[in-house]
């Protein structure tokens, strides 16, 4: 194995967004930083790949609508420096019944931040959205700010941009061993590397990281079916109808959410926010398959609610959540090593947030002030996580 004498100010291990942000803050800040890839790029075996994705201020907490200004404002920055179109807004459509208290506390959240949306009683729906079939007592919030990110595309251009900062990107290495310590040494399948710092940010694979360092976190990691429905009449679910990204909140125990056609011509992206436990080492593996169970739940919507789809998917993706028990992210040093920084968890709903969470890691890999109050995203609010795992 090759060793490597140079000292970095900071190590990431793993090129999904959240890495990929946490390298970027780290190199506009003239910092020395390694970006490190098990897999080459670009790939599909995480949670980042795929063509789009929902970005939203809407949110139940006021730290995620927040974080949200800043993230909106490094979108765009990100969309200059690579000169592409990272993002196009769509609005954001969520539905729910009309007392149903999730739709009512993020209405009171836009309203309190003074985000740009809007209330539609059933009449309105209807005739603001002909293709969509309503449920009786369904109203709708629309938030104005609501849009799609081009996620591959955006990934690209963060690498590009890193690499153009002096940050070095390498893929296809492994990590096998980290040994803590100033510096924290990082050995993988081809070298070894020494850092002040090191952050993590390894999607499904992240406890198979901390355990040799002495923790594990509650992390669940979920295969999701990514489907895509087509237009019975091309082009009446599409961006360029201006048909907004759907939430529904109310018709399945988890959320069931759709973006407009784009990326796959004649096909819009309807998606049920849960899935099957699962290795990430055999996500695509035939004997991990279920009966489906989520798929089915979706043709049962896309049928009665999306009657201008055809109501079977006529592709169908796989992705991965990493979630946490209360679906809020993990940002924190290790309890032990203090130059060794987390950000795990992302629940599905990270992606769009990756501009704040990286800054946030940044900031905690150099013992920065944070940018935002981190409580409610520290490894101490699993209280009932057992000394075994830490």
């Amino acid at each position: 194995m090759a060793a490597q004498t140079d000292l970095w100010d900071a190590i990431v291990i793993g090129a999904g967004v959240q890495g990929c942000f946490t390298a970027y803050h780290l190199a506009q800040n003239s910092k020395k930083v390694l970006l490190l890839e098990q897999f080459l790029l670009p790939h599909s075996r995480g949670s980042s790949h795929g063509q789009s994705r929902i970005i939203r201020k809407a949110y139940p907490e006021d730290f995620y609508t927040r974080m949200m200004d800043e993230c909106y404002r490094t979108w765009a920055q990100l969309e200059r420096e690579a000169g592409a179109q990272l993002h196009r807004r769509t609005e954001l459509l969520f539905l729910g019944m009309k007392e149903n208290p999730g739709l009512k506390t993020i209405q009171a959240t836009l309203s309190r931040q003074g985000i740009d949306h809007e209330c539609l009683s059933s009449v309105h729906l209807k005739q603001r959205f002909p293709n969509i079939r309503f449920t009786k007592g369904e109203v709708g919030l629309l938030d104005k700010t609501g849009g799609v990110l081009y996620a591959d595309k955006a990934l690209r251009a963060l690498q590009h941009v890193i690499r153009q900062l002096g940050g070095m990107v390498c893929d296809g290495e492994k990590v096998v061993e980290i040994r803590p310590g100033l510096p924290v040494t990082v050995k993988t399948t081809l070298k070894s590397y020494q850092a002040n710092s090191l952050v993590i940010t390894a999607g499904p694979w992240t406890n198979r990281i901390l355990r040799p360092l002495g923790i594990e976190l509650p992390l669940q990691t979920l295969r999701i079916n990514v489907c895509y429905w087509r237009e019975k009449v091309p082009g009446s679910y599409s961006v360029s109808q201006a048909f907004p990204c759907i939430l529904s909140l109310d018709l399945a125990p988890h959320h069931i959410y759709g973006l407009p056609a784009s990326e796959y011509p004649g096909l819009m992206k309807v998606c049920y926010h849960h899935g099957d436990s699962v290795d990430p080492e055999e996500r695509d593996c035939p004997k991990t398959f279920s009966d489906i169970q989520d798929v089915q739940i979706l043709c049962h919507f896309v049928k009665d609610h999306l009657p201008g789809l055809r109501p079977e998917p006529d592709i169908m993706e796989r992705c991965m959540y990493t979630n946490t028990p209360d679906e809020h992210f993990i940002l924190d040093c290790h309890p032990k090593y203090d130059n060794i920084v987390i950000g795990a968890g992302f629940s599905g709903h990270g992606f769009k947030l990756a501009p704040a969470v990286g800054k946030v890691l940044y900031e905690l890999s150099m013992k920065l002030p944070p940018s935002y109050d981190l409580a409610p995203f520290r490894i101490s609010r699993f209280s009932k996580l057992s000394k075994a795992h830490l």
